[in-house]
């Protein structure tokens, strides 16, 4: 065999390493998730999948976590009064 055919059933090899590593990343932060998620349920914070995705991503982006939670009880409380078509009260 070739040097050249080596080399590529070296990087087919490192190629399927890779994808294999890289599923097995993908099903642990799906199971991470998961739990998360059902963190989320148990603490009854109202959030759907999708909106403690974005949140999980905000904080991995910098956010911090104890403003996003105050920024979503302020537009939580700020949907309740449009519903009742009563003035928002922006005291703490």
């Amino acid at each position: 065999m070739s040097t050249l055919v080596y080399t590529g059933v070296f990087v087919l090899e490192h190629l399927i390493t890779m994808t294999s590593e890289k599923n097995a990343q993908i099903g642990q932060a799906r199971e991470a998730f998961q739990m998360l998620y059902q963190i989320s349920q148990l603490l009854s914070t109202g959030l759907d999948q999708d909106t403690l995705s974005i949140c999980i991503r905000l904080c991995e982006l910098g956010v911090d976590p104890e403003v996003l939670a105050h920024v979503i009880k302020e537009i939580r409380k700020m949907g309740e009064n449009m519903v009742q078509n009563k003035p928002i009260n922006n005291q703490p």
